[in-house]
């Protein structure tokens, strides 16, 4: 393996463009400890996609609690242990936050946020993912999640707008933009291969990962 000075990454991006995916397989290539959101202990989820507006709220601090305790269980740790990947970072929640929740619930959800988010650890190289709606909508419907099969083009499109807009603007730490759109990191040994590539050779600063579209399997 190469040298990897990097010893937290976190992959991010919108529902379904392979977030997860992507960090169990670079966790098994590093040798990491791998830190997933729990999206299936939500139990509001299912209402929320269902109808939004009936627990929304209920549903980003159950998102803003679980992520921060996730978070600070580390902070703290050895900075020489081993590298650890992530499949989110802190601040998305209030990505979705914003996307969900109206002016009065989110003024209590941002005072909490505020509150809970102090010091938290930055990542050594944040991945950002990125995919039109109408190819997350078709890979969501791919993988057959129940509580995802309320989920509309609509709300894809927003919460694509809500990363450009925060990623556009990001300089909390090293930062790697791919179009994951064609590519499949998963099956696909030479996109694998031409990622990994890209991670060992960024220092610092914003880089961009727009290979050609290879061939995926349906």
């Amino acid at each position: 393996m190469k040298d990897l000075t990097s010893k937290y990454i976190v992959i991010e991006g919108p529902i379904g463009v392979g977030k997860t995916s992507l960090s169990n397989k670079l966790a098994l290539e590093w040798d990491a400890e791998l830190i997933l959101e729990n999206v299936d202990d939500n139990p509001f989820l299912s209402k929320f996609y269902k109808n939004p507006r009936e627990v929304s709220l209920q549903t980003q601090l159950y998102f803003l609690l679980t992520r921060t305790r996730q978070v600070q269980s580390f902070k703290q740790q050895d900075i020489f242990s081993q590298t650890r990947v992530s499949d989110f970072m802190l601040q998305k929640d209030r990505l979705f936050a914003q996307v969900t929740l109206n002016n009065e619930e989110y003024d209590l959800y941002d005072q909490l946020y505020s509150y809970m988010a102090v010091d938290i650890p930055k990542p050594d190289l944040l991945i950002y993912l990125q995919a039109p709606a109408n190819v997350l909508m078709k890979r969501i419907k791919k993988r057959g999640r129940n509580f995802e099969k309320y989920i509309n083009t609509e709300y894809l499109e927003r919460l694509n707008s809500m990363y450009l807009k925060f990623f556009s603007n990001y300089d909390g730490s090293p930062l790697l933009i791919v179009n994951a759109e064609d590519i499949d990191f998963v099956n696909n040994a030479i996109d694998y291969k031409n990622l990994l590539d890209k991670i060992y050779s960024i220092d610092k600063g914003r880089h961009y990962f727009n290979p050609l579209a290879s061939i995926i399997n349906e």
